[in-house]
C-alpha cells in the first residue's frame, strides 16, 4: 500500500473518531461479557433493555452461574434469541466461576475458550475493561471499511487483519465504537446518507457512485 493511501486512510479513522465518539461504555468485564453476547443479532437498545433488567437481578458471576435458564428468559427476552442466550450466558458464568475463580480472564485465547465468545466479543472486553489493544469487527466495521476502501475482505476477521495492518494501535479500540456511530447515522446498511458524509470525497464507494451518475449524463 502506498504511503499516500495509509495516511489517508489514518486521517480518515481519526476523522470518524473525532466526529462519532461512543457514548461512556460499561467497564465491568462480566457486564460488558454478558451484555456483548446478548447483544449478539440484536439493536444496541434491546441490548440495553435486556441487560439492565438481568443485571438487577443478577449482579454478578456469581450469582448468575447458579441461575437457571428458565429463571431469566423473561429478563433478556428483549434481546431476542433469549433461550439460547440464557443457556450461554449462564455457561460462561459456570465456566468462569469454575475455571477462573470468578474473574474474566484479560487474555484473547482464554476469552475465546468461552462459549459464544468471539473475536469481536473478546477485543471490546480486551479494551474496554483492560485497556489492551484490540480492534473489534462487527457489522458495522466490515461493511464501512469495505465501502470505505479500507480492504476489500469477506468476513470480520479478514478485515481485523486487514485493518491492523495499516491503522495504528491507538485507533484500533476508539474505531469500532466510532464507526457503530457513524453506521448508525450515516452509513446505513441500507440506503447510506452518501451526500451527508463528512469522509464522502476519501469514499471509494461514494466515489463509484458519482462515476456511474456522471456515466449517464
Amino acid at each position: 500500500m502506498a504511503e499516500t493511501n495509509r495516511r489517508q486512510i489514518i486521517f480518515v479513522c481519526k476523522k470518524i473518531i473525532d466526529l462519532f465518539p461512543r457514548s461512556s461504555f460499561e467497564k465491568d468485564p462480566f457486564r460488558v461479557l454478558i451484555a456483548t453476547i446478548l447483544s449478539q443479532r440484536t439493536k444496541d437498545e434491546n441490548t440495553d433493555k435486556a441487560s439492565k433488567k438481568l443485571f438487577e437481578s443478577f449482579p454478578d458471576v456469581y450469582s448468575l452461574s447458579m441461575a437457571k435458564p428458565s429463571q431469566i428468559y423473561d429478563l433478556i427476552k428483549a434481546s431476542g434469541m433469549y433461550r439460547q442466550k440464557a443457556e450461554r450466558i449462564i455457561k460462561v458464568s459456570q465456566i468462569i466461576v469454575e475455571k477462573f475463580n470468578g474473574k474474566i480472564p484479560a487474555n484473547l485465547h482464554d476469552l475465546l475458550s468461552l462459549p459464544g465468545v468471539g473475536r469481536k466479543t473478546a477485543n471490546i472486553v480486551l479494551y474496554h475493561c483492560f485497556c489492551q489493544p484490540a480492534l473489534a469487527v462487527d457489522t458495522h466495521v466490515h461493511r464501512i471499511s469495505n465501502r470505505l476502501g479500507f480492504v476489500k475482505t469477506k468476513t470480520p476477521e479478514q478485515t481485523e487483519e486487514g485493518l491492523k495492518k495499516i491503522i495504528p494501535e491507538k485507533f484500533w479500540g476508539p474505531i469500532n465504537g466510532a464507526m457503530v456511530e457513524f453506521g448508525k447515522k450515516v452509513c446505513l446498511p441500507r440506503k447510506p446518507k452518501c451526500q451527508e458524509c463528512p469522509v464522502n470525497k476519501y469514499c471509494e464507494y461514494f466515489n463509484s457512485i458519482k462515476f456511474s451518475e456522471n456515466g449517464k449524463n
